[in-house]
């Protein structure tokens, strides 16, 4: 990885994560507003686990060299 990228990303690094993290809470709203008597442990579980699919699959594609000229 180039010494550009490795900077770059390092600047980006909190907003990357907050978006994140943007995501994860818009989806634990959203189930609480569809099924207001969830379990939001139960919610978050089940929210992290298709987020961890979906970073696999890109983690899949990367090495695949699907973003290679992105």
């Amino acid at each position: 990885m180039s010494d550009a990228v490795i900077k770059e990303l390092a600047v980006r690094k909190a907003e990357i994560e907050k978006e994140l993290e943007l995501l994860f809470k818009a989806n634990m709203k959203i189930t609480d507003w569809d099924v207001p008597e969830t379990d939001g442990t139960e919610a978050a579980d089940i929210i992290l686990k298709i987020m961890e699919k979906k970073i696999q699959q890109l983690k899949h594609d990367v090495k695949d060299g699907k973003y290679k000229n992105y």
